[in-house]
């Protein structure tokens, strides 16, 4: 029998106490890394054969090739959901995979996981955490996501009212309640359940699977990083300001946009498109009807917008050959060191127009892309929040810059004291990366 949360009748697979069985619960293994008390940030990502392999699967097999992933082999059950944002029941093959335990190097008060797959239609997965606390007791099953490319099967969504008194899910990220009594999340496990119309021969495939744990000290400002690098990365430019008022039900435009608009940027960086046929739906008036797709793409139904991490990573992973992830990064360094290999990033910063010198605005939350460095260190940024395509490249101070995204308090406009990202970034990169640019993701932990 389905229990009953904020987010609609979650599917038996979600609730089930047994999925994962005593593999899931063994050991961390070699993969895991070592604790080192000086780190804030600890990614790991489950993505090859022997990854797969080495999980509780529960109707799910792995499949090797050259992008290795699970899919559904033999179900494990049929279950039915009710989808909150439609009303509609309907039932569903499921199968699963849980993870092994990762004993996080960081003990963390967030984790935001992020996963990259393919779901025909007729199929969706559904994304969970568990973990372990410093004091040894355990969180529940928190849902992180249950997601599908399309809306025409469900309507992809984040669960609110997640919680046991101690964490909280809040939209796309894990977080401890309060972190001042030094409790902690020392371990997870992610469990994937994939489902499918009863009787299907499709399944969905995931190829990724990861978390980012960290750990990240209240600041209002970071130290200054040195300048080392002058490149610039061609990126195209792509306003959002231009769709103010489009598609009320992707949550209209303009500056809501702001994270869409800057994942269709790096995809076609890196040669994504989409085809005519995809973007049929698109009243032809409108310029730029990719940037529209990547909103409904995006948009989180039970959030009410595109500005949802982990679904703006999976979006960016639908396109052939690239892969997505959330994590943090530590500075400035970070991003020259993926520059210098080709790698832009896409960063998620709040401010006031007085501390970012030429923007022009001030936000509570904002995404753009970094795509280079002046000689003088400055930030070359791709800005969405631009009134039209010719505008979005700015160069924006250093200092300000890597301040506004590291930090994680700041006062706002009433002088209240409000949260920053603390260093938060999308990274679209390719699902065969170069030696170079393997490094450079090594080098930011990122594998």
């Amino acid at each position: 029998m389905a229990a009953a949360v904020a987010g609609g009748t979650v599917p038996a697979a979600a609730g089930s106490a047994t999925a994962a069985g005593p593999a899931a619960e063994g050991g961390t293994g070699a993969a895991d890394a070592d604790r080192d008390p000086g780190r804030q940030v600890d990614y790991r990502s489950w993505t090859t054969y022997r990854d797969w392999r080495g999980g509780a699967a529960d109707g799910t097999r792995a499949v090797a090739g050259a992008r290795p992933g699970v899919v559904i082999g033999a179900p494990a059950g049929t279950t039915q959901y009710t989808d909150p944002h439609t009303g509609t029941t309907a039932a569903w093959e499921y199968a699963r995979w849980t993870s092994p335990v990762h004993r996080l190097a960081v003990p963390a008060t967030e984790v935001i996981a992020s996963w990259n797959a393919r779901t025909p239609g007729g199929t969706w997965i559904q994304v969970e955490l568990k973990g372990t606390y410093s004091d040894g007791t355990a969180t529940p099953w928190y849902v992180m996501g249950r997601w599908a490319a399309g809306d025409q099967d469900i309507r992809r969504t984040s669960v609110d009212d997640q919680g046991d008194g101690r964490s909280s899910v809040w939209t796309d990220t894990f977080a401890i309640d309060d972190a001042s009594t030094g409790l902690r999340l020392t371990s997870y496990r992610l469990r994937l359940t994939l489902y499918r119309r009863p009787g299907a021969d499709v399944t969905p495939t995931v190829w990724r699977l990861g978390a980012m744990g960290s750990d990240i000290p209240d600041r209002f400002t970071v130290p200054a990083s040195t300048p080392g690098l002058a490149q610039e990365l061609t990126v195209p430019r792509y306003s959002q300001e231009i769709h103010k008022g489009q598609y009320p039900e992707y949550d209209n435009g303009g500056e809501a946009w702001c994270s869409p608009t800057s994942s269709q940027m790096i995809i076609e960086y890196w040669g994504g498109r989409l085809t005519e046929e995809q973007l049929a739906w698109v009243d032809p008036s409108y310029a730029d009807p990719q940037v529209c797709h990547a909103a409904r793409s995006t948009y989180d139904y039970q959030y009410g917008g595109c500005g949802n991490w982990p679904f703006n990573a999976a979006y960016a992973a639908t396109f052939d050959g690239l892969q997505g992830v959330v994590t943090r990064l530590r500075s400035l360094t970070d991003l020259e060191t993926l520059i210098a290999a080709g790698i832009p990033a896409i960063t998620s910063q709040s401010f006031l127009a007085s501390e970012l010198t030429g923007a022009g605005y001030g936000t509570s939350g904002h995404l753009m892309t970094v795509i280079g460095f002046t000689a003088t260190g400055d930030v070359i940024a791709n800005d969405p929040a631009s009134d039209s395509n010719e505008q979005v490249r700015r160069v924006y101070q250093r200092r300000e810059f890597e301040n506004i995204w590291l930090r994680t308090k700041r006062y706002n406009a009433s002088g209240k004291v409000a949260s920053g990202t603390g260093g938060v970034c999308y990274l679209y990169f390719p699902a065969h990366p170069t030696p170079r640019q393997r490094k450079a993701l090594a080098a930011v932990g990122v594998r």
